[in-house]
């Protein structure tokens, strides 16, 4: 994920809890709703849970990655805040691996699994889709959007990023869930609505009569989500989802509601993050069509957009996102795509 935290980026947002559950307990957040947290080998180095008391088993909020560590901490938490008793279903927010990488497992044991259509059916592809070497549909693809040389030939021979290394196997089998549900869930009536951008079809949950957002990655405080534009769906528009997604979701959005995101911590003030959140994409965009000036291509493209420095471990993250951002002007009319000589795209400011 992009890390941008930015100045109003906690603006306008209390946070009932000033510390976070320690690794293997959880927080009461709300009755019979626990907040728990998983490690991330990454830069965003945690994912959050929660569960859900139902009859007599627990509901689950997103699982994690799939290692040894994270099932031996779920463990603890089933022996420990759970009380050993089941968890018994499972909602993931949405298809990304560090939300649904043990799913599957658990599913294997007897949990129901939720998910939207979209989520399900692309976290079950891309399960299936192993690679040893980056196809060469993929190499092509981000040579023509302007990869730097040395990046695209060393990720042309190492192995890339497989969800298969991080996530259980999914069985067939899933509980759709759909914009515009009403749904039971931990004991709680909930309302389905539909984020996009970072993630399409992304669930995002409001309590019916209470104040609970279960706002997965939609509605994180402080940072914002990577909005990347993949081989997988050339032709998309994750910036412009994303924007349509904010003013979607804000309508439904109540200062007092409490937010339970997928990483941070729970906050209220979603009118303002929402806000926020469009804003924060706004601006970025502005920036990047006055850099525009000079024709770039998407390599040439971080300087504009990311408020830290771009290392070999965040590259492909930074790249699909400028080349999303890139993507939404040239589709808006605000930036004008040339090819030159050698096939790569330059993109200059209409």
């Amino acid at each position: 994920m992009k890390d941008t935290e930015t100045p109003d980026g906690y603006a306008g947002l209390t946070f009932p809890w000033n510390a976070p559950p320690a690794e293997g307990e959880a927080i009461e957040v709300a009755e019979g709703v626990l907040w728990a947290r998983l490690p991330l080998p990454m830069a965003l180095d945690h994912v959050n849970i929660y569960f859900l008391r139902e009859g007599d088993g627990w509901a689950m909020v997103d699982t994690g990655f799939d290692t040894k560590r994270t099932r031996a901490i779920l463990d603890r938490l089933r022996t420990g805040p759970l009380g050993g008793r089941p968890i018994t279903r499972i909602l993931v927010t949405h298809h990304h691996p560090d939300h649904v990488g043990l799913a599957g497992m658990l599913q294997s044991e007897g949990a129901e699994l939720l998910m939207t259509r979209t989520a399900w059916l692309l976290a079950r592809m891309l399960m299936l889709d192993e690679q040893d070497v980056p196809p060469p549909e993929t190499i092509e693809y981000c040579r023509r959007w302007g990869m730097a040389h040395d990046m695209l030939a060393r990720r042309a021979t190492e192995r890339p990023f497989n969800f298969a290394d991080i996530c259980a196997p999914l069985p067939l089998g899933v509980t759709r869930i759909a914009e515009g549900d009403g749904l039971t869930f931990g004991g709680r009536r909930w309302d389905v609505a539909r984020g996009d951008g970072h993630a399409p079809d992304h669930a995002v949950l409001f309590e019916a009569e209470g104040d609970l957002v279960i706002g997965g990655d939609q509605l994180l405080p402080g940072i914002s989500p990577n909005l990347g534009l993949y081989p997988t769906e050339t032709n998309a528009d994750p910036v412009g989802d994303w924007l349509e997604a904010c003013d979607r979701l804000t309508p439904l959005a109540r200062p007092d509601q409490l937010v339970l995101p997928g990483h941070k911590t729970p906050y209220r003030g979603l009118p303002t993050r929402l806000a926020s959140l469009r804003q924060n994409h706004v601006a970025a965009l502005d920036r990047l069509h006055a850099h525009l000036g000079t024709p770039r291509t998407g390599g040439e493209c971080f300087t504009p957009l990311f408020k830290r420095k771009i290392d070999d471990a965040t590259y492909g993250l930074a790249f699909f996102e400028a080349i999303a951002h890139l993507r939404h002007l040239h589709i808006t009319g605000r930036a004008i795509r040339e090819t030159r000589d050698d096939g790569v795209w330059t993109f200059r400011a209409a």
